[in-house]
C-alpha cells in the first residue's frame, strides 16, 4: 500500500498551545502518512511548551512579527506562498495538511487540488468557514482530532507502569484502526509500519513478545479491543466491534450532568466555543440511544437553550450568525 508524503501547515493562533493537541494532529495526520516538511505560523514565547514537539518532528518556525493593522494577514500571506512553493518544487510532496479554517485559505486549496495533491483540513469549529471545508477533500473539526468520544474500554485493572504503557499502546491501535474509512481490516505488517510512524521507538520485545503478531494476539485476550486472525499465512487486525456502551442511557435525572461532564472535556482540551454540531455528536457517541425526546426536548436547540438558562454554557452568534456554544 502506497504511503501518502504530507507537507503540513500549521496556524498556532487556530491550533491553541497544547502540546497534546498538537500531538492529536500529527498523529491523525501520521496515521495517513509520512510528514516530510512541517511549518508552524505565529510562534511566540506562549507557544513555547511546543518546543520539544516541534523539534522532535523537524518543524520549521515562523515566528509571528506584529506590526500594523494587517499583523495576522502576515502569517496567513507566508504559509500560502511556502505551500505553493512546495507544491512546485518538491515532486515527493503529494498531500497538503493545513491546520487553519480560514475562509482565505480556499483559492490555496483549490490550487493544490488542481496540481493533484490531496489536502486535509483541521481547525476548530467555531472558526473553520463552511466554504473552506467544503474545498478540502478532507476535513477533521479540532474538537474530534482532540477529545475522545466513546468512553474508554474497559478491561483488566492497570497497576503498573509497564501496563500503563500497554493500554495506551492498545489506545493508538485502536485509533489506527478507527482511522481506516475504506478497510475493515489491516495487514499487520502495515500497522506496525503506521505505529512505528508514530512511535519510532517501539519494540514489541519490550512489550514481553518476541514477534508483532505475538502481542496483537496478547493484546487481543486481555483487552477485547483489537481482533486478530490468520488468512493464507497473513496476520490481519481489525477492531473486534463497537465500544461498549454506558451503563445507562441519558434520562431527565442524569442528561445535564452528561452535558456538563462534556463541556468540562472541551474545556480542558483548551476550547472556549465549539459548533453545537460537534457536541451532539460527542454527546450521540457516548450514549448511543439519546434522543431529544427521550429527555423531553423536541430540538437539540431546544437542549442548548435550557442549559444556558442553568447557567451550563451560554450561546453566541458567528460573524455568519451561526450559533456557537461558549464553555463557562
Amino acid at each position: 500500500m502506497a504511503t501518502s508524503k504530507f507537507a503540513v501547515f500549521v496556524d498556532l493562533e487556530n491550533a491553541g498551545a497544547k502540546v497534546e493537541t498538537l500531538n492529536n494532529i500529527l498523529e491523525k495526520v501520521k496515521i495517513r502518512g509520512d510528514i516530510l516538511i512541517g511549518k508552524v505560523y505565529g510562534y511566540t514565547d506562549a507557544f513555547s511548551s511546543l518546543k520539544e514537539i516541534l523539534l522532535s518532528n523537524t518543524f520549521n518556525v515562523v515566528p509571528s512579527l506584529r506590526y500594523g493593522i494587517a499583523q495576522k494577514n502576515n502569517a496567513d500571506i507566508l504559509l500560502v506562498l511556502d505551500a505553493m512553493e512546495v507544491a512546485y518544487t518538491n515532486p515527493l510532496i503529494d498531500s497538503f495538511c493545513i491546520v487553519s479554517g480560514d475562509s482565505d485559505y480556499t483559492p490555496l486549496v483549490g490550487k493544490l487540488k488542481s496540481l493533484g495533491k490531496y489536502v486535509l483540513g483541521i481547525s476548530r469549529s467555531e472558526v473553520a468557514s463552511k466554504i473552506f471545508i467544503n474545498a478540502c477533500n478532507e476535513f477533521q473539526f479540532l474538537e474530534t482530532v482532540t477529545t475522545r468520544r466513546t468512553p474508554p474500554v474497559k478491561s483488566k485493572k492497570v497497576t503498573s507502569e509497564e501496563n500503563g504503557d500497554e493500554a495506551s499502546l492498545v489506545k493508538l491501535l485502536e485509533s489506527i484502526l478507527d482511522e481506516q474509512a475504506d478497510e475493515d481490516e489491516m495487514f499487520a505488517s502495515e500497522l506496525k509500519g503506521v505505529l512505528l510512524r508514530l512511535r519510532p521507538d517501539f519494540d514489541e520485545k519490550s512489550y514481553g513478545s518476541n514477534t508483532f503478531s505475538k502481542l496483537l494476539t496478547k493484546l487481543s485476550i486481555k483487552y477485547g479491543v483489537i481482533k486478530v486472525r490468520v488468512e493464507n499465512n497473513n496476520v490481519m487486525v481489525s477492531l473486534a466491534g463497537d465500544s461498549p456502551k454506558t451503563g445507562s442511557g441519558l434520562d431527565q435525572t442524569n442528561w445535564v450532568a452528561a452535558f456538563q461532564d462534556q463541556l468540562q472535556r472541551y474545556k480542558d482540551d483548551g476550547f472556549e466555543r465549539i459548533n453545537p454540531s460537534i457536541l451532539k455528536a460527542d454527546i450521540t457517541g457516548i450514549y448511543p440511544d439519546f434522543t431529544e425526546k427521550g429527555i423531553g426536548f423536541k430540538r437539540f436547540s431546544d437542549i442548548l437553550k435550557d442549559l444556558e438558562k442553568k447557567n451550563v454554557l451560554k450561546l453566541e452568534l458567528d460573524d455568519q450568525k451561526n450559533m456557537l456554544v461558549k464553555m463557562l
